[in-house]
């Protein structure tokens, strides 16, 4: 398996600098990563570095605890568009959720739509950590009805991220068309590997370089 291709390289730390961006690229040319996901505030920087490359652009949105204003993020939406963004990952809006008001599929249909106006891709970070086995199924019904093209576990700044059976149970409640990106303390082949055969189409990871080159056998 060419784990690469599954992989979204990524670096969201709150202390990177211009080079880390132009690292990450490099490193994604270097490996054949799918994809890089880059702070909003770096889009345009990893868009210039990234050129003609095959190499999808990914940022954040409402990131990362989701409960900025909807328009806040309908605004970061068009602005990552702007700068070159491919895909945009969204932290939904878990107190909204968790209090049971529908504003929480009407923001995510309104990101979904400007997103696929544009042509564009969105996956909804559900942040798993925060929620029960009954609540990420709610979540996926919630989030494949108001159009989402991935869920995604984690943004990686909870407590706890990514784990198979999460994966799994994520994979019994959305529907075939919806992708699932796991995320959030993946750092280890075998661990990617186990979150592709549990169901994930994408891995979000900092750790991209050392899962490439532990899945190849050492030869002495």
């Amino acid at each position: 398996m060419n784990i690469a291709s599954f992989i979204e390289h990524t670096n969201l730390s709150p202390t990177l600098t211009i080079g880390s961006i132009d690292k990450l690229v490099d490193e994604a040319r270097v490996h054949g990563f799918l994809g890089v996901c880059v702070p909003p505030f770096w889009v345009k920087r990893a868009q210039r570095e990234i050129g003609k490359e095959k190499i999808l652009l990914v940022t954040v949105a409402g990131f990362p605890l989701g409960y900025s204003m909807t328009e806040t993020k309908l605004d970061e939406i068009n602005r990552a568009i702007d700068n070159g963004a491919d895909e945009i990952d969204v932290v939904w809006n878990i107190t909204s959720f968790k209090t049971g008001i529908p504003w929480t599929k009407i923001e995510l249909a309104r990101c979904s739509k400007l997103a696929h106006d544009n042509q564009k891709i969105l996956k909804v970070i559900i942040e798993t950590a925060y929620l029960s086995d009954p609540e990420v199924e709610k979540a996926c019904k919630l989030c494949a009805d108001a159009g989402a093209d991935f869920v995604k576990t984690s943004t990686g700044f909870a407590p706890s991220g990514a784990t198979e059976e999460r994966i799994e149970l994520m994979k019994r409640s959305l529907p075939a068309t919806v992708g699932i990106k796991a995320s959030g303390g993946i750092k280890t082949y075998e661990q990617a590997l186990a979150m592709i055969h549990a169901g994930a189409l994408r891995i979000g990871t900092s750790s991209g370089v050392s899962i490439v080159e532990n899945s190849h056998p050492k030869i002495h």
